[in-house]
C-alpha cells in the first residue's frame, strides 16, 4: 500500500508506519510534556494529558485535499481511496506498539524525564486522529473508534468534511469531532485546499448542514494563512453559523514540513494577528473568546 520511496520519506520524518496505511508520530508537545517543558493547547482547552496522547492517522498518505499549508509532501499522495485495509483491532494494537517504540529513547534520560510520566505515556489514553491525510478515507472509522473506546481512549477525530455520508452514518462517534474549514468561499477553497475531487466544496457543505445534529462535542477549526485565507470573517461566520459548533479554533498556519516548499515564513501569522482575527470572527458569530495559547498561536471561541 505504501511504496518504498514514500515509506523512506515518512520514516526519515520520524513517522512509524503501522500496517498497510496507518501511522503514528510523536507530537512536539508530547516530547515537551515528558521533559517538563509545557503542554499542548488541547490540554489547556479540553483537559487531555499531552504526554498520554497518541498522534495517529489511519490514512497516512491518502487525502481528498492537497492543501498548500499541509505539512505533508502532497506530491506523494497515492489517491483518495484505500484498496486494501487493516482491521480496527490490528490498527490500534500496532499504533500503540509503534508509539512505544518512538518513546524508547526517553527512558535513557531519567534526570529529565520522570519515570511515572514515561510509564503513563507508554499507555496512551487519548488519540488525536488527525496526524496527516483524511481519516474518513478509512471505511471502518466507526469500528475503529469503538475499538479505541473499548480500550478507554478519549478520541478526537479531525475531518475535512468531504465524506458526508460516512460521517453521518458513523455507528460510533468520537468524543470530539472537528471539521476543518480553510476558506470562506468556493473560489478560495479551490486555491487553498487544492482538492483532488471535483465536488469537495459541495461535500464539505453537506457535512456543515448536518453538523448540528451530531450528538457529540463539535469544533470547527480554521487554519489561517496570512495573505491567503486570513480574511472575510463574515464569510467564515456564515458557514460556521450553519454548523453550530460548540467551539471554534482559530489557529495559525505553522511553517513546517512540506509547506515550506509552497509558502513563505511570512505567511505564518503571529499571535496578535490571530487574536485580532478571532475577535472579528467572534463578533460576527456572537461567540466569546474562551481561551488562547500564545506559543501555539491559537484562540478558542465558545458558543456559550
Amino acid at each position: 500500500m505504501i511504496g518504498p520511496k514514500l515509506r523512506n520519506t515518512l520514516e526519515r520524518q520520524h513517522y512509524k508506519i503501522a500496517g498497510n496505511h496507518s501511522a503514528v508520530k510523536l507530537c512536539l508537545w508530547t516530547k515537551k510534556s515528558l521533559r517538563g517543558e509545557g503542554f499542548c493547547y488541547k490540554q489547556q482547552f479540553y483537559g487531555i494529558r499531552s504526554h498520554r496522547c497518541l498522534q495517529f492517522t489511519p490514512a497516512v498518505a491518502w487525502c481528498t485535499h492537497r492543501c498548500v499549508h499541509c505539512w505533508r509532501n502532497i506530491e506523494h499522495a497515492p489517491g483518495t481511496k484505500l484498496k486494501k485495509f487493516d482491521e480496527p483491532e490490528e490498527i490500534v494494537e500496532m499504533a500503540v506498539e509503534k508509539q512505544r517504540e518512538l518513546l524508547t529513547g526517553f527512558g535513557g534520560i531519567p534526570e529529565i524525564v520522570e519515570r511515572k510520566k514515561l510509564g503513563e505515556a507508554r499507555n496512551p489514553n487519548q488519540v488525536a486522529i488527525s496526524l496527516t491525510g483524511e481519516p474518513m478515507i478509512y471505511p471502518h472509522m466507526g469500528s475503529l473508534l469503538e475499538e479505541f473506546h473499548r480500550r478507554k481512549f478519549n478520541t478526537f477525530l479531525v475531518t475535512n468534511g468531504t465524506f458526508p455520508e460516512r460521517i453521518k452514518n458513523l455507528e460510533e462517534l468520537p468524543k470530539q469531532l472537528y471539521v476543518s474549514l480553510n476558506a470562506p468561499d468556493e473560489k478560495l477553497y479551490k486555491k487553498v485546499c487544492n482538492p483532488m475531487i471535483p465536488d469537495g466544496w459541495k461535500r464539505m457543505n453537506e457535512t456543515i448542514n448536518f453538523f448540528p445534529s451530531i450528538k457529540t462535542r463539535k469544533v470547527v477549526r480554521l487554519t489561517l494563512v496570512k495573505n491567503l485565507n486570513m480574511l472575510n470573517p463574515e464569510g467564515y461566520a456564515k458557514l460556521i453559523r450553519r454548523a453550530e459548533p460548540d467551539f471554534v479554533e482559530c489557529k495559525a498556519f505553522m511553517f513546517l514540513g512540506g509547506s515550506r516548499k509552497r509558502l513563505a515564513i511570512d505567511n505564518m501569522p503571529n499571535f496578535p494577528e490571530i487574536m485580532n482575527f478571532s475577535r472579528e470572527l467572534a463578533g460576527e458569530l456572537g461567540y466569546k473568546i474562551k481561551d488562547s495559547k500564545e506559543d501555539s498561536r491559537v484562540v478558542l471561541l465558545s458558543k456559550k
